[in-house]
């Protein structure tokens, strides 16, 4: 894995560059600590997947259900993810805004980078007395299977956040110039004051305390390049500490419930599954057998881009390891071709966005799990809508290519179409099996995503050139990190949307929402542009968390179908993500893609205009949604 800073964000993805509070690899000051926590965190990873396997084993084959499965299954679940979160802080692999950091004038750069850091260790140190009440209280809850106390499991969520405060407090020391240290602690500590002695007058003060820390802090925390978790923690946290008299406990319990749903199993499952589609070569044979069966057609190599992207998403569940898969196999054929850099990278981040909906896409598992949506039907919906975005883009790029030079392309003879096509073929079933298990009820996702693993671990190994053994554990830590940082951001948003919702916003929001003109039209439109807007700052799965329980029970009081309200939302979350000058994916795609966002920037938009067309056409048809379901 590389490490280097985007114009825009750092992203918890596999293969993706990423600096966010350790600058090198030799700056890590948990490195040597993290050592022995990187190899539990790994054992855990393999150890949920034999149990998952064993599972379904246990209930398909020989029809003997292991109840106590799913109960290891949680334990070690959640001891994945506060590991996870641990190590992606070591790791610098939380996500974050750095768009207005960047712009910061250098000098005063690194006292803003250390608040960041503070401000992160002051949220763990307000959090971690109420994390050890919190698991000495779980004592006396035992598990139904293993009678066990409870406290086992929750014991990682003081764990993680200890190591944490250790390792931010560390860089902080290290890497910090003492008088931004010293500055920098004295002005949260002055805030920190500040609400102390103004907390009574906040108590008694209305619903407009919700806006100083709900929105201004987090706003202010996000600019400063706090990752996005710890920015919703630490607005939830000070106003539940300093404006309320809601104990600050209460945020361990949510952080706990939406950490810990058996739904969510599947999410470090999918993304070692994209990991191995990259290491053994899976994701190039696709793009050779689709290249020798399209490129030889006007536009062809644009095809080929954009069914790259559709098809590999369906084995990935990762935009950016999509991206990353899909770039470097086809860029040079089409620079070749005559297509400019620019319009290469558009292609690439539009198709990206287009491809999210296509299962196993881990937005629908998170979006199914946080709004009580049919993850079956989700996924299953997925490729209809996906299909409409595909074809306005594929109308787009035959039109753009009205002039490309074919000369000297020739189509591919028969032999090579059908040896691509046999290489490529075990892998080309993987998407299909996926889809087709869990859209009929045959298995979960969690069930078919641990299949779906082991058959690309075999197939990998007997057919793609297999997987050393450095690299497959790189992977499993790679996937640790990746699947605390998802996990933490649900978490924390998951305690901020509880405390939205204790205020009464929700309910104002309801009654404002379902009062507009124009019905569930308007409502879906201004939907659209509120999920446009979070998808651009906080990528989806944060604004899906946070969001998901406000709008979800208006649009079913309107009623609009879950699933159709949730391919709306979760196309324009795509849309805002790959947008100009603040998406995050766009940059990215510029990253993977070798190319200046300044050049790039003008070359999106026909694209953009593309995909929102296609959006506006699920929205008022919920037919391309529901047909299939």
């Amino acid at each position: 894995m590389t490490r280097s800073s985007t114009a825009s964000a750092e992203a918890f993805v596999p293969g993706v560059p990423s600096v966010a509070l350790i600058e090198t690899e030799g700056a890590r000051p948990g490195s040597r600590f993290m050592r022995p926590l990187e190899a539990i965190a790994a054992a855990l990873l393999v150890a949920i997947v034999a149990l998952l396997f064993a599972g379904v084993v246990s209930r398909y084959v020989f029809s003997l259900p292991v109840v106590w499965i799913d109960e290891v299954a949680s334990l070690c679940f959640l001891w994945l993810a506060m590991l996870g979160s641990a190590i992606a802080v070591d790791r610098n692999e939380h996500l974050r805004l750095t768009l207005f950091l960047n712009r910061v004038p250098q000098q005063a750069r690194g006292f803003v980078e250390v608040f960041g850091a503070l401000v992160v260790a002051a949220f763990l140190a307000g959090m971690i007395p109420s994390a050890f009440d919190y698991a000495s209280e779980e004592w006396f809850i035992t598990s139904p299977a293993l009678n066990i106390p409870n406290t086992f499991r929750v014991s990682a969520i003081p764990f993680g956040m200890v190591t944490m405060f250790g390792i931010v407090v560390t860089y902080a020391l290290r890497r910090s110039r003492w008088r931004d240290l010293v500055l920098a602690a004295a002005v949260v500590a002055a805030i920190g004051l500040a609400l102390w002695l103004l907390s009574p007058t906040l108590v008694r003060t209305g619903q407009v305390k919700i806006v100083l820390f709900l929105v201004v802090f987090v706003a202010v925390t996000l600019a400063a390049g706090v990752p996005i978790a710890f920015c919703f923690g630490i607005g939830t946290l000070t106003y539940l500490a300093f404006a309320t008299r809601v104990p600050v406990f209460v945020i361990i319990g949510r952080m706990d419930e939406g950490m810990s749903s058996l739904i969510l199993l599947s999410v470090p499952v999918f993304v070692l599954l994209g990991c191995i589609l990259d290491a053994t070569g899976m994701g190039k044979a696709i793009v050779s057998f689709l290249a020798s069966l399209l490129g030889h057609v006007r536009a062809g190599m644009s095809y080929v881009l954009l069914g790259s992207l559709f098809v590999v998403s369906g084995i990935s569940g990762s935009k950016v390891s999509d991206m990353a898969t899909v770039a470097p196999a086809l860029f040079p054929e089409m620079k070749r071709r005559g297509h400019s850099p620019r319009e290469m990278i558009a292609l690439l981040a539009t198709g990206a966005a287009m491809a999210d909906t296509v299962p196993p896409s881990i937005v629908l598992i998170v979006l199914g799990s946080v709004a009580g949506v049919s993850i079956a039907g989700l996924f299953t919906s997925g490729f209809a809508i996906a299909m409409v975005l595909l074809l306005m883009l594929a109308v787009l790029a035959r039109w753009k290519s009205r002039h490309e030079s074919l000369e000297g392309v020739r189509r591919a003879p028969v032999g090579v179409i059908g040896r691509t096509m046999l290489v490529a073929a075990p892998a080309l079933v993987l998407p299909f099996l996926i889809r087709w298990t869990v859209a009929d009820g045959i298995a979960t996702a969690t069930e078919v995503s641990t299949i779906a693993v082991l058959y690309a671990l075999l197939i990998g190994i007997v057919l793609y050139g297999g997987i050393g053994r450095r690299a497959f554990y790189a992977m499993l830590v790679e996937t640790a990190a990746l699947t605390g940082a998802i996990l933490l951001i649900l978490g924390t948003a998951l305690a901020m949307a509880w405390a939205i919702t204790q205020a009464g916003i929700a309910q104002q929001v309801a009654s404002f929402m379902t009062g507009l003109p124009g019905g569930w039209i308007a409502f879906m439109g201004l939907s659209i542009a509120v999920f446009l807007v979070l998808g651009c700052f906080l990528e989806g799965l944060p604004a899906i968390v946070l969001m998901a329980p406000l709008m979800f029970p208006i649009a079913r009081n309107l009623g609009i179908n879950d699933i159709h309200y949730s391919m709306v939302i979760v196309t324009a979350m795509n849309i805002g993500l790959m947008t100009p000058p603040i998406g995050i994916g766009f940059y990215l795609a510029c990253k993977i893609g070798g190319v200046s966002p300044d050049e790039a920037l003008g070359a999106i938009w026909p694209y953009l205009v593309a995909l929102f067309a296609g959006l506006v056409l699920i929205a008022a048809v919920p037919w391309f949604s529901t047909a299939f379901l």
